[in-house]
């Protein structure tokens, strides 16, 4: 077991992350050079890690930099794309035919589109594109983010046609062992797999239904005019709605079908009822809400850039139908890219890496240029240059827009995902430590001792909000949270399950997505404040799936096949 004090010192880079970027407002280009030199001393000179470790850890954060800047240059293209050949404005006149209040376009555009693009794609993409779809239709920068973020909840756990699961749950724990302990008692590491994906569908429904709520009380609370929560709560039997409309074929699907596609079937259904009941007013209150003019808006508010609709005077208009289009191909092209095995392989084709890296066993990167959501986008973009008959001066123009956008990202996510493999490879070391991140969980579990489930979830969010990902921090603690289970003699499937719940909630407030989404509209510089509002969401998501975990373990009891056979 580690010592307290190391334990301890493997919070510091998290807190101190923290404190400049929330508590001094620093901005994300300062502080995260500087807390990327605090980890990188902690892992050579307290965990002990090879300086060659430290290098080629930082080395591979470098190559997933790439390719997370290559999937916001594609968001930010179709976006820049659309402004230049008119389709944004057609989207946002199509708006009109459906509500001019602002809050309902955050739940049909954020809220169900978002998650059917999560459920796609994952990797941030969802705030990558709505963020700057936000501003498009009049939405201030920093609201679109914040907005945007909070998208980054729900429907994570099944993003990117269910990896966090696939991948980060089935490689977290050890299930070649799972396996013999089930068939030795008539069940199987299938029963085992779906039953996880199916609590973590229940409990996100439960969790989820009142996120679209949350999402339009925080964007009226505190970027409205009167600044009033009464603004914000007068939409909830609709917002409440549009949750239901969601959640309830996501979890069927979870349940039924598997962690592939609830997020993207709970989106279409929610889109399919939702939107023509907006349009016929169905539970919409009768006060039509909107942001103040823009120019009362603070600064703060603004991107660096700003999304003018102006640019196309002249050009004949698009229709709604054909400005929406390239956000349908590029639904149905990402659909297409992890489901068709052949597309799927014949994209992967064109792949860069570097396994092994400086020599060090488990430390490999690679870029798939075609594969990610990136090459995705800079599809869609050429298809809809033709559909929407671009000149190449159009297209050079959106070309050059999108590439002075990635400057400022990049320079913040070469220090900030470095950083993350750091955490994340620190288990190799020469002091026989388990990594960083498992040694700040097991401080956490060795203090709370039985109501431990309560801050499972946290435990989950802590490791997405170091790795930013989902599926990473399944990986990194999945398996420490059914070591839990077990000694506590409680279900270690459903404990698994709130790891993946809470890892989902993580996103909401992770650093390098926050920074991923603020640069698609020019808000470099602004994470802190970002963070200060997606926290409050975070806690209630964390909160609520932890007393569910209470409840569910020493209430109603829950059980899986491996605490059966123990018993």
């Amino acid at each position: 077991m580690i010592d307290t004090t190391l334990a301890l010192l493997a919070f510091v880079p998290l807190v101190l992350a923290g404190v400049l970027l929330i508590g001094f407002r620093m901005a994300a280009k300062m502080a995260m050079p500087i807390v990327f030199v605090v980890t990188a001393l902690i892992a050579l000179f307290t965990w002990e890690m090879s300086f060659n470790r430290v290098l080629a850890s930082t080395l591979q954060g470098l190559i997933l930099t790439v390719a997370i800047l290559w999937i916001i240059f594609g968001a930010i293209l179709l976006l820049n794309t659309l402004k230049h050949s008119g389709g944004i404005t057609a989207i946002r006149n199509g708006f009109s035919g459906i509500s001019p209040d602002r809050r309902v376009q955050a739940i049909i555009v954020a809220w169900l589109f978002g998650c059917f693009i999560e459920g796609a794609s994952g990797f941030g993409t969802p705030a990558a594109v709505a963020a700057p779809l936000m501003v498009a239709l009049g939405f201030p920068a920093l609201a679109a983010v914040v907005v945007g973020m909070m998208i980054q909840s729900t429907p994570v756990s099944f993003g990117a046609v269910g990896t966090p699961i696939v991948v980060g749950v089935s490689g977290g724990i050890n299930q070649e062992a799972i396996t013999a302990q089930l068939e030795a008692g008539g069940s199987s590491w299938l029963e085992y797999f779906r039953l996880i994906a199916g609590e973590v569908a229940v409990t996100h429904a439960i969790v989820g239904t009142l996120m679209p709520l949350i999402m339009v009380i925080i964007m009226v609370r505190f970027f409205g005019a009167n600044r009033s929560w009464k603004e914000g709560l007068s939409i909830t039997p609709f917002a409440i709605f549009a949750g239901i409309c969601f959640v309830v074929p996501y979890a069927l699907a979870g349940v039924l079908l598997g962690p592939e596609f609830p997020s993207m079937i709970g989106a279409m259904v929610g889109l399919a009822i939702v939107v023509p009941a907006a349009r016929r007013g169905f539970l919409i209150p009768k006060d039509t809400w909107d942001f103040a003019e823009s120019q009362s808006w603070p600064a703060e508010w603004h991107g660096k850039f700003d999304i003018k609709l102006d640019e196309v005077a002249g050009k004949p208009p698009i229709s709604t139908f054909m400005g929406w289009l390239p956000y349908v191909l590029l639904a149905v092209f990402l659909v297409a890219s992890r489901t068709i095995e052949p597309l799927k392989t014949a994209l992967n084709s064109l792949s860069f890496g570097w396994s092994d890296i400086m020599g060090e066993a488990g430390v490999s990167g690679s870029i798939e240029l075609l594969y990610l959501p990136g090459g995705i986008l800079l599809m869609v973009v050429l298809v809809t240059a033709l559909l929407h008959r671009m000149r190449a001066g159009e297209l050079k123009a959106a070309f050059s827009e999108s590439s002075k956008t990635l400057l400022g990202a990049g320079f913040v996510l070469i220090f900030t995902i470095p950083m993350v493999r750091i955490l994340i490879n620190s288990g190799v070391n020469s002091a026989d430590l388990v990594s960083m991140p498992v040694a700040m969980a097991q401080l956490v579990a060795n203090s709370v001792g039985n109501i431990y489930p309560f801050f499972a979830p946290a435990v989950g969010a802590l490791g997405a909000f170091i790795a930013g990902s989902n599926t990473v921090s399944n990986l990194m603690l999945a398996d420490f949270q059914f070591n839990v289970a077990q000694t506590l003699g409680i279900s270690t499937a459903f404990m698994v399950s709130l790891q993946a719940v809470g890892a989902a909630a993580g996103n909401m407030i992770a650093i390098h997505n926050v920074v991923a989404a603020s640069a698609t509209v020019g808000l470099l510089g602004r994470e802190g404040i970002t963070i200060r509002k997606t926290i409050l969401p975070t806690l209630y998501y964390l909160v609520f799936t932890g007393a569910i975990g209470l409840i569910a373990f020493y209430v109603l009891g829950i059980s899986d096949p491996l605490l059966r056979l123990g018993s």
